[in-house]
């Protein structure tokens, strides 16, 4: 059956498939992630197919070839168990290393379950990413704000925002930033002290309730301003956000709102660990494209 298995580009629509099948599996994706994601980089997304039919999938995201982040990687349950997904996931390991520069790294936010498997794969634990989910009230406290200005993200000049993501982000992503900050269903806000940008956010609608990623801040009182003007977005529902755990103030800020662990996934590297800001992430982007 492996002999059998024809490992491809997807197309569009087929994306869309795996939004649904990622569906299913309770990753609750946002609702414009298919769209954000495939103009981010349409080459990034691997099928496997079996006698004709689409049966696995996942994304090898190349970030200008200077990082790269495999994620979204789904084998339909009835095909599980036949080593199908192995020969996916190492076809699609062997892809994205081909598209990125000599030394670059590649990072995954993988389940639990398979981190003995990715470091079979040759990648090594960083720490841990956590989604939380909180309940908001219908009529959300609007917090105190000290020296904090929050602003809508389009009146921050772009070359800012495109700075402040660098130094929380292994790599340049102009591209993506500029489709996941305009999304229809989502809103965007950045933290300005001094006229400074000192952080911003992105909250979107997912097929249940809504989600912040990223969330970057330069402390714990601009995360607290930003999490609950976002939060106001997501009024009357659940809110996830998903938490690295080698940032304390991150975890702080969940407790603080008594927020309830539900998932999680390990961050591991291929290569050297990225040396990013850590101490600035509340809240990763997505665990598909990193």
């Amino acid at each position: 059956m492996i002999k059998e298995l024809v490992i491809r580009n997807m197309t569009r629509p087929e994306v869309d498939e795996l939004v649904g099948w990622a569906t299913r599996e309770g990753w609750n994706p946002g609702l414009d992630d298919a769209e954000v994601f495939w103009a981010t980089d349409p080459d990034a997304f691997i099928a496997a197919e079996l006698a004709g039919e689409l049966i696995g999938g996942g994304a090898i995201t190349s970030y200008q070839g200077e990082f790269g982040f495999m994620g979204f990687f789904i084998v339909r349950p009835e095909f599980r168990g036949k080593g199908l997904g192995n020969t996916l996931w190492h076809a699609r390991r062997e892809r994205l290393l081909a598209r990125l520069q000599p030394g670059a790294s590649i990072g995954l936010d993988g389940v639990f379950a398979l981190q003995d498997y990715y470091a079979k794969g040759g990648f090594i634990f960083s720490h841990r990413n956590l989604r939380f989910r909180a309940e908001i009230p219908e009529r959300p406290v609007t917090p105190t704000v000290g020296n904090e200005d929050i602003v809508p993200l389009a009146e921050v000049p772009f070359d800012q925002i495109l700075d402040y993501d660098r130094s929380c982000f292994p790599a340049p992503r102009a591209t993506f930033l500029k489709g996941w900050l305009s999304q229809p269903y989502a809103v965007a806000l950045g933290c300005r002290r001094a006229g400074d940008l000192s952080g911003y956010g992105v909250v979107r609608r997912c097929g249940q309730g809504c989600k912040i990623g990223p969330l970057f801040a330069d402390d714990a009182q601009a995360a607290q301003v930003l999490y609950a003007r976002l939060a106001e977005f997501a009024t009357g529902g659940p809110l996830f956000l998903d938490a690295p755990e080698n940032n304390p103030a991150a975890l702080e800020l969940v407790h603080r709102h008594r927020m309830v662990e539900v998932f999680g996934c390990a961050r591991m590297y291929l290569g050297p660990a990225p040396d990013i800001a850590h101490r600035r992430i509340f809240g990763v982007t997505t665990f598909e494209l990193g």
